[in-house]
């Protein structure tokens, strides 16, 4: 067994191909299809299958970044890490922490979604009650203990989880396909035709519904490298595989879900459909009697799967925070068990927290995936610094005209955070300056955390700038994603205010790219990443002959 002997005691590299694609599937298949469907069809109507497309068309750039990113450098908490090697610790600190507010708020929303679908057994379940926060942190704990147990029983706990939770939605497609007849809801002019909200829509039913939360699930590969067996060859390949099955699956429980809704039920039109539990409620509406049952019992295993899912991977990225120096050092004590002890922990602590201020579904949905695009945005810079400084060095995945590719993923990062809207990204804007703040404070009065210094200021101003340029575009955007201004209409119109977000996120692209620099720990992981080919290897080798 391969570990990965670094200060603070050894992770153990114990997760197969099949391990990683399941984590990125289980991340994937949470809540996201259970509500999702509805909140998409509610901002976009029967486009929302476009919406869908658009968003995994978009995710499926960013990931392509991060195969090559995770195959020449598989670190753990690998989104803390990256920015860190080709920027210095400003821009890796406010990458790490987008990343644990994005990630550690994730439980948290699937230990809701399962209360929210339970009320069907549990009346008493009504919402943000007293109740419902002990059941949800209770399940937090749960899988706090899964998670501490050691990576071997989280990956088999895992695996079973997520092929259970694929079935579900697959036999509702199949099921569906069968069973609905309102194919004429794509076209009735009763409810606005095909695109009641405008091409509008279809862009902020992308970043509002859960569509982009739900594909952002990919990068479970990617903390987990550190304990992946040959994480260079599955990691990227784990990741491409499950977000094209990701895409196909989401697509299409959109295009069932839109032709399953009865005429009677869109009398207030597609904005005014309302339901708690979509596809179950759908099911039996459509006399599936049997499938509503199965999916009852699906959306408190698919939400749970998730959340157990997330909570571990944000245990990494405190992981990587630690090794970054950006906190003390018990966060980068491994247990016996090869699991980060406190910094799970400390994950366990912040998804509690996240219970109380967000009662609904719905009103995290927005916020994570703003935070989740920012934090993987630094992926398409980081390869362009890498690609720049270290061109000779080993990349199992080399991604194809990665001088396009790169810049274009940066650029749908920045359309889906706009697409947001303002009443998400000045939440998201004051998150992330607020804690550079704090550590700007805490690493002034020294206790072992690496300080921000001129250096890290030249290399990193551009994602501050960055971050108030965004900010400033959401006000001022259009109406429909930006604030209401001028008596409700914003100062940059529909579709202008596109043109003038892509060409910003160009500037910041190439601005962000030149800002970079070569680093003794890029170099370090360099060379750990070759260290640990050559163990693969001998242990092939070794096998082999025995």
């Amino acid at each position: 067994m391969q570990q990965q002997a670094v200060e603070g005691g050894s992770l153990r590299r114990e997760m197969s191909f099949v391990d990683l694609v399941m984590a990125c599937l289980g991340a994937i298949i949470g809540s996201g299809w259970l509500f999702g469907v509805l909140y998409a069809a509610n901002a976009a109507g029967p486009a929302a299958i476009v919406s869908s497309l658009i968003g995994g068309i978009a995710v499926i750039f960013i990931a392509l970044v991060y195969a090559e990113l995770s195959g020449m450098l598989p670190e753990a908490g690998g989104i803390a890490r990256y920015p860190e090697f080709t920027h210095g610790p400003l821009v890796g600190f406010v990458g790490s922490w987008g990343a644990f507010l994005a990630y550690a708020s994730v439980p948290a929303i699937e230990a809701e979604a399962v209360v929210q679908y339970a009320e069907h057994y549990i009346p008493k379940l009504t919402g943000n009650t007293a109740l419902d926060f002990v059941i949800e942190a209770v399940l937090l704990i749960i899988f706090f203990a899964i998670n501490v147990y050691g990576v071997k029983a989280f990956a088999k706990v895992n695996t079973v989880i997520t092929f259970l939770k694929f079935v579900a939605p697959t036999l509702t497609v199949i099921a569906f396909l069968f069973a609905v007849g309102h194919w004429s809801n794509y076209t009735a002019t009763s409810t606005g035709g095909f695109m009641p909200e405008g091409s509008a829509g279809i862009l902020g039913a992308v970043a509002t519904s859960g569509i982009v939360f739900s594909y952002l699930g990919f990068r479970q590969a990617v903390e987990l490298a550190g304990e992946s067996r040959n994480p260079q060859r599955d990691v990227p390949r784990a990741i491409i595989t499950a977000v094209l099955l990701a895409v196909a699956l989401y697509t299409l429980l959109q295009v069932v879900f839109i032709a399953a809704i009865p005429h009677s039920a869109l009398a207030k039109g597609w904005a005014g459909l309302s339901l708690t539990s979509p596809f179950a409620q759908v099911a039996s509406i459509i006399g599936l009697g049997w499938l509503a049952a199965i999916l009852y019992a699906d959306a408190v295993l698919s939400p749970s799967g998730t959340g157990l899912i997330y909570l571990g991977s944000t245990g990494r990225v405190v992981l990587g925070s630690a090794r970054n120096r950006y906190l003390g050092q018990l966060f980068r004590r491994i247990s016996d068990a090869g699991v980060p002890l406190y910094a799970m922990i400390a994950t366990l602590v912040a998804s509690i927290i996240f219970l109380l201020p967000f009662p609904t579904w719905q009103s995290l949905v927005g916020v994570i995936s703003s935070a989740t695009v920012f934090t993987y945005m630094m992926g398409p810079v980081s390869l362009g610094v890498l690609r720049k400084h270290y061109a000779e060095a080993h990349r199992p995945y080399r991604l194809p005209a990665a001088s396009v590719l790169s810049p274009i993923a940066f650029v749908v990062g920045t359309l889906i955070i706009y697409w947001t809207g303002w009443a998400t990204d000045w939440k998201l804007a004051v998150g992330l300056l607020g804690g550079v703040v704090v550590y700007l404070i805490a690493s002034s009065a020294g206790q072992g955390v690496k300080k921000i210094d001129g250096a890290a200021i030249r290399h990193g101003a551009w994602v501050i700038v960055y971050i108030v340029a965004m900010l400033a575009m959401a006000y001022f955007g259009a109406h429909r994603f930006g604030a209401p201004f001028d008596h409700g209409k914003g100062l940059i119109h529909y579709p202008l205010d596109l043109v003038v977000d892509i060409v910003l996120a160009l500037v910041f692209y190439y601005w962000a790219v030149a800002s970079g620099r070569p680093s003794t720990d890029t170099e370090e992981a360099i060379q750990r990443a070759a260290e640990l080919r050559r163990q693969t290897a001998a242990g092939g080798s070794a096998a082999m002959s025995g």
